[in-house]
């Protein structure tokens, strides 16, 4: 029979219950703004929920009413300072933070509100209503306000999408040392993504002040905290990564504010992230202005029972207790906020043959539409350019290509104190797994960073820690692969946060990761990804094929104000070409191809590793082709200029990469050429590609899944004898 010991967590787990005493020690000006700043909230999200019912909020109106508690009540102790993001149901959160923001000294409940609070009230409005005037000039709506001089770095659609963002800006906190934190809003159906966990875990081992705020409101959409999981007490998450960890009644809101108040002092002298779960109720449906009865998964009882623990009338009850505040004054606070928000709404809608609509001159001009997709560039003006044809330095003819990966990283960081390098085993077996970070750890141990095996995390991460702005993090996916485990974050997050948040906001981060092809890793570590994120909106692409390329373009992407993934081969990291002696600070613009070889025959398209096949095979056979490094794969950095060139002498195209046809990156290029230049071709775009399916680790399945010299060649004599003229 064997013995037992019972274990016990690394960090507390506690349930915080404000008493009676709490209440009556209580400061009555606390009290005064806490009521004051849940009724403001309060009325706004009727208002919404009106607007909604008529038609008027086009998209979802997840209003939060019955859970100001737990926003107002986390956000009075924030400092201006201080960060937070939310979920798909993030008005109040939003607010809240706003409000502490635009009234520091607090709001009183017998004065008029302030025209800041108008001012707020008015621009959240209008951003729900998709307005020029919203906070994200209409392109966010309901479930994406950012406000990132009030600290609110932007809500998120995407159910515990957030999390990790989250982490990017605790990351610049701890590294700044200013004792700022973050706070990161979910709800009960969140605890359960992947991403929260990830990130949880990430925030502990680094010891991130990053507070993850679980308002358990017991119903995603309509799905029951019970049937989500076995521990309904999603606090005890906490205990899994020695996070610690409080349990509140969130309609209490001075349990909240006590529990963050003990929350921030464990964040703010080092001791790394909290959690703190806070038991609230919306009183309405998941989205709308009908309750959750009405839909049948909650009872009319149910939503009774929780109505008669309302927060405000929580607070109300004990300023009048207290003989701080009259039942009148009371009621005339909820007049003036509710009148605040009819006039608000008046200034947004009109009524025109007794319908009520938006005023029309308050709409985004469709013009703005694709505005802020990524940024201009200005960044690179007045920058020093070179080619190595003309560059006037000392050359090395056969510099090792990840040499020089690992030399333009060290000599940016040594020039850029903001650079941080994170990814796994980057800091570990001298350089990574291909030496391409070889000696940045022992030069700088606190910028290369070893994660977890969690690209959601880190990534995201790396996202919210580009989204603050004082710091440029440089990933490594170890293989592109792993960028389906990142999807969101990679996506949905990093790809669309400028344009979504209003077009203004910066993204300054690099994604490097090597194509692995011929290495015998398989169908989930060989893909090319160009083509995959040639369909994301908001990346930028390189593809440096010579170690002289990869400095320029390296050093362009660091400079980019948006994310930028930066291609490597493995066939290249051993392979030798010229590369400049000691002088690494050109760039090479994005968006600027390069002609490796004039002709008049056929223009050959191709990047990365297909080059010197390109190349070889051209010379090889006699072909009088024209071949042109694309270097830039994005839609917006395709050289176009270079390219229609070349086609209007050519009138021939050869498109050659090395991946799948599955997701292939050429497919859309041939697609854009016909329809730009159809009438200079003189036969269909012709291709170059891999099989259909993913490479196999069999080394001969392996080869026939991915093209190489021999697909050249086929596809060169192709092309030719379309035109009329065989290759012999």
């Amino acid at each position: 029979m064997p013995d037992y010991k019972n274990l016990s967590p690394a960090a507390p787990w506690r349930e915080l219950i404000a008493t009676d005493a709490d209440w009556a020690a209580a400061d009555p000006a606390f009290l005064g703004n806490l009521l004051t700043s849940m009724q403001v909230i309060r009325a706004f999200e009727e208002k919404v929920l009106e607007l909604a019912g008529q038609g008027l909020v086009h998209g979802p109106a997840h209003s939060a009413i019955g859970q100001e508690g737990g926003a107002v009540g986390s956000a009075l102790p924030l400092r201006a300072t201080d960060q937070i993001n939310g979920s798909h149901r993030a008005h109040h959160q939003f607010l809240a933070k706003s409000l502490r923001f635009i009234e520091p000294d607090g709001l009183s409940p017998t004065a008029d509100l302030a025209a800041s609070v108008r001012d707020l009230s008015h621009k959240t409005l209008s951003e729900i209503l998709g307005l020029a005037d919203g906070f994200c000039h209409g392109r966010g709506g309901s479930m994406h306000l950012r406000w990132a001089d009030a600290g609110n770095l932007g809500t998120n659609a995407i159910v515990g999408g957030g999390a990790p963002l989250a982490a990017g800006a605790a990351f610049a906190h701890r590294r700044a040392g200013t004792g700022d934190v973050a706070f990161t809003y979910f709800g009960d159906g969140a605890i359960n993504i992947g991403s929260v966990l990830e990130t949880m875990n990430l925030a502990a081992a680094w010891k991130l002040p990053l507070c993850f705020f679980v308002e358990n409101n017991r119903y995603a959409v309509s799905t029951t905290v019970e049937e989500s999981t076995a521990e309904t007490r999603l606090s005890a998450r906490g205990s899994a990564f020695a996070i610690p960890a409080w349990k509140v009644d969130g309609m209490d809101p001075l349990a909240v504010y006590l529990a963050t108040q003990e929350a921030l002092e464990v964040m703010r002298s080092g001791g790394g992230p909290t959690i703190i779960e806070a038991d609230v109720y919306r009183f309405f449906h998941q989205n709308g202005p009908l309750p959750g009865s009405a839909f049948g998964y909650r009872s009319k009882a149910e939503e009774t029972a929780w109505r008669e623990r309302d927060p405000i009338d929580r607070v109300a009850r004990v300023l009048m207790e207290r003989q701080i505040l009259g039942e009148a004054a009371i009621a005339a606070l909820r007049q003036r906020c509710k009148a605040l928000m009819d006039d608000v709404a008046a200034e947004l809608i009109e009524e025109v043959d007794g319908k009520r609509r938006i005023r029309p001159t308050l709409w985004p001009s469709p013009s703005f539409r694709d505005f802020g997709i990524r940024g201009d560039l200005s960044e690179f003006q007045d920058v020093r350019t070179a080619e190595l044809e003309t560059f006037a330095g000392a050359i090395e003819p056969e510099a090792k290509f990840v040499d020089i990966v690992a030399d333009v990283m060290q000599r940016r960081m040594e020039q850029d104190p903001r650079i941080v390098v994170m990814g796994e085993d980057v800091h570990r077996l001298k350089g990574g797994t291909n030496g391409a970070t070889r000696g940045l750890k022992d030069l700088f141990p606190d910028r290369v960073l070893g994660t977890p095996i969690s690209e959601n995390a880190f990534a995201g991460l790396a996202g919210g820690l580009a989204m603050d702005g004082r710091n440029i993090p440089v990933i490594e996916f170890m293989y592109p692969d792993f960028l389906w485990v990142a999807a969101d974050q990679v996506f949905n997050q990093i790809a669309k946060a400028r344009h979504m948040f209003g077009g203004d906001s910066e993204m300054p981060l690099v994604l490097r990761t090597k194509v692995a092809m011929g290495t015998g890793y398989g169908s989930q570590h060989s893909m090319d990804p160009a083509g995959i994120f040639a369909t994301s909106v908001g990346w930028r692409i390189v593809a440096p094929s010579t170690p002289f390329d990869y400095v320029g373009l390296m050093n362009s992407a660091l400079r980019c104000k948006d994310p930028v993934l930066v291609l490597e081969h493995v066939d290249l990291y051993n392979a030798r070409g010229p590369a400049p002696v000691g002088d690494l600070d050109y760039f090479i613009p994005l968006g600027k191809a390069k002609v490796l070889r004039t002709g008049s025959a056929v223009t050959v398209l191709t990047y990365l590793g297909m080059v010197r096949h390109v190349l070889d095979k051209v010379e090889e056979l006699g072909v009088d082709a024209e071949i042109i490094d694309l270097r830039s794969l994005d839609r917006a950095g395709l050289d176009w200029q270079t390219i229609e060139a070349s086609i209007r002498k050519t009138g021939n195209v050869l498109i050659v990469e090395q991946g799948s046809i599955g997701t292939s990156y050429g497919g859309w290029l041939a697609a854009e050429i016909q329809s730009r230049l159809f009438d200079w071709l003189d036969q269909p775009v012709q291709r170059v590609h891999g099989g259909e399916a993913s490479p196999s680790i069999s080394k001969v399945l392996e080869t026939a899944a991915f093209a190489g010299p021999a697909d050249v060649e086929a596809g060169l004599r192709t092309v030719m004898a379309g035109q009329g003229r065989p290759l012999p």
